[in-house]
């Protein structure tokens, strides 16, 4: 049996968003359609919240006022709580504390809106050192920074999480929420089935997953590279060698129990590499898969489950 779905795409956080609702019947279209207005303006209101590009976000207002501890959203006590918890995981790789790197690479505006060929060669920039908690601190509803951060490598995800919890707590059961490619799938889709997700990059002839009640999300050199005086840089700042932008792999897509999760691992696997993220992914049991910049395929055992 096949149902109708609803399809609704709109611009946030700096990419395409879609939803896709399965519904039955007139007055439940109506009622997705509705809900998908709301999804928007969830949407936008956390954009305020986490824009690094706006200088009335919360996260900017934050970075404005350093040494002192100052009251926050929910928001973003939580993301700084999944911050520390994603640097301590990662060995440090994540780390939120690299927006002084991205800015100074030429990555101080909206990506689509920048001139990278008019930025200045940057210099060299030092090891990102030192505990990321002792320049992140929460306490109950306050926060401190003693240096400027980004969420913005875990931001999105959790994002899309919050949109599928508020469909969720809306009554819907059937849907997806695609974020620029970061994507919540809950239940069936419009046959009755798990939702069958192509990989960015990959030929769906190649690998299709088969996903219900999961999140993915995919990290990468692919969008978002760029050169200044023949120089090549990209958004995915290591920051244990800042000065050395790796091309080993284009994407590494990872599949968890939310988008958020995957959000975390794909970012910390892409900036380990090949060798080393394929053995991180199968010592901590992480769904991945991983596309190198031969075309070459590498998918962890935890990944195979959910191949089509």
């Amino acid at each position: 049996m096949s149902h109708p779905i609803l399809h609704s795409k709109f611009k946030a956080l700096g990419t395409d968003i879609e939803i896709q609702i399965v519904f039955s019947g007139n007055e439940e279209k109506e009622r997705a359609e509705s809900v998908v207005e709301k999804v928007k303006e969830l949407y936008h209101a956390k954009q305020k919240i986490f824009c690094r590009f706006s200088a009335e976000s919360e996260l900017s207002r934050l970075n404005q006022s350093l040494g002192v501890f100052q009251k926050a959203s929910p928001a973003i006590l939580y993301l700084a709580g999944r911050a520390l918890h994603y640097n301590k995981i990662s060995g440090g790789l994540y780390d939120p504390r690299i927006i002084g790197v991205l800015e100074k690479i030429g990555y101080g505006k909206d990506f689509k809106k920048t001139d990278f060929a008019a930025a200045a060669l940057p210099g060299n920039f030092p090891k990102i050192e030192g505990d990321l908690s002792r320049d992140l601190e929460v306490r109950e509803n306050m926060i401190l920074f003693r240096r400027r951060m980004d969420f913005s490598g875990i931001a999105k995800g959790y994002i899309t999480d919050c949109a599928a919890e508020y469909l969720k707590k809306q009554g819907w059961k059937n849907f997806l929420v695609d974020s620029g490619g970061d994507m919540h799938i809950a239940g069936k889709n419009q046959e009755e089935k798990n939702w069958l997700i192509e990989i960015e990059g990959i030929s769906e002839k190649k690998i299709m997953l088969e996903l219900s009640e999961a999140g993915i999300a995919t990290s990468g050199i692919s969008r978002k590279k760029w050169e200044i005086q023949g120089k090549k840089f990209h958004h995915l700042v290591n920051p244990k060698d800042p000065n050395h932008f790796s091309y080993e792999l284009r994407t590494v897509s990872v599949i968890a129990e939310n988008t958020e999760n995957a959000d975390g691992r794909a970012k910390t696997l892409v900036l380990m590499g090949k060798e080393k993220g394929l053995e991180f992914s199968e010592e901590n049991k992480i769904a991945a898969i991983f596309l190198d910049y031969k075309g070459n395929i590498f998918i962890s055992q935890g990944a195979k489950k959910y191949i089509h």
